[in-house]
């Protein structure tokens, strides 16, 4: 006891530097152009608006919406992972932002839900941040997922007993999304029957708060006519297929999802959506 209050002691007075954890680095996949995001295309001050005419089983039906992605660059400061208003500090840094939103409509009442997506602006295949909002007329949930050295903090609120307010981690770095997959696949070095695995979260896109479920998942590539599909086989039983256009910045053109949510790129266009 002597010896720790010396020591607190001299903290108190001397000051004690404390180890800092050792800064865990991603790995990068062979597969994937981590340059694809520094096109200059990104720098013109707009944001990349794509319509898709999207479908997604609710209640057992097929329920047809506006499925809008919302692709820009931004500069976020690491006091707060967000964007910036002061371009001045010393901590920024740059981001890709995907927001999707979407109205769905059904005979008991509206959902409405928005995803946000950031990845550092050099590595499209790592989810730096996302959060993920539901709300119906039952109530409101909120999941945030932000990248911690080696794993992911996963706070969350929801209206459901059992899981109104808490916290988890998911213990694991190297992993793709399966809501990030629409933007990270357009990174990809596209090449006929190339193949490969990685592992992959369960989308989450609903108002559910669980530990995800992370599949060892199944990548094959193949040239169709003037684009690429990229086939992801999650497990035994899910698949997801992503239609590419070929040339640069690969706009996503149509998704079909194992659970009935599928997407059919409607336009596409440039502009300051915030204006």
């Amino acid at each position: 006891m002597k010896y720790i209050f010396l020591v607190s002691l001299v903290c108190l007075f001397f000051g004690c530097s404390k180890s800092k954890p050792q800064r865990v680095e991603s790995i990068k996949s062979p597969y994937f152009n981590y340059d694809w995001a520094t096109d200059k295309i990104w720098e013109d001050g707009k944001a990349e608006v794509a319509h898709y005419n999207a479908e997604m089983v609710i209640y057992g039906k097929l329920r047809y919406f506006d499925n809008v992605f919302i692709t820009v660059k931004e500069e976020f400061n690491e006091e707060w992972n967000v964007k910036t208003n002061d371009y001045n500090r010393s901590d920024l840094f740059s981001v890709m932002k995907v927001n999707k939103f979407a109205r769905i409509e059904t005979e008991n009442y509206p959902y409405h839900y928005l995803t946000s997506l950031f990845f550092k602006r050099e590595s499209p295949t790592e989810l730096y941040k996302m959060t993920h909002t539901g709300q119906e007329w039952c109530g409101n949930t909120f999941k945030q997922f932000l990248l911690n050295n080696d794993h992911y903090e996963y706070d969350y609120n929801s209206y459901f007993d059992g899981s109104g307010d808490g916290e988890m981690q998911i213990a694991e770095r190297n992993l793709l999304w399966e809501d990030q997959l629409s933007y990270a696949l357009r990174a990809l070095k596209f090449e006929d029957k190339l193949s490969f695995e990685y592992r992959v979260v369960e989308s989450q896109l609903n108002t559910k708060v669980r530990k995800p479920n992370i599949y060892q998942a199944e990548f094959l590539v193949s040239e169709e006519s003037s684009n690429w599909k990229v086939e992801v086989q999650l497990d035994g039983e899910k698949m997801n297929e992503y239609l590419f256009e070929k040339d640069y910045p690969n706009i996503l053109l149509k998704q079909t999802s194992w659970n009935g949510y599928n997407l059919k790129l409607d336009s596409v266009s440039r502009y300051q959506y915030w204006r």
